[in-house]
């Protein structure tokens, strides 16, 4: 793993972390698409390896999320 893709990962992961802690509000569709989306970024930083790629999995992620999660 190049330098560059494991700090993108560690500031992805960070960042995810960070925005689940502001969840209490959020119904759980909310959450279903906060939460796709965010796992849908890791993986696409992972396996796209760009920015690109990171933008796709969690617009990905997001729509998987909030479509499983629909009441």
């Amino acid at each position: 793993m190049h330098i560059h893709s494991s700090k993108a990962f560690a500031a992805i992961y960070a960042i995810t972390l960070a925005s689940l802690t502001g969840c209490a509000g959020m119904s759980a569709q909310d959450k279903g698409t906060a939460i796709g989306a965010g796992v849908g970024a890791v993986g696409g930083a992972v396996l796209g390896g760009g920015t690109l790629g990171t933008l796709g999995g969690a617009a990905v992620g997001g729509v998987i999320g909030h479509e499983v999660t629909k009441p």
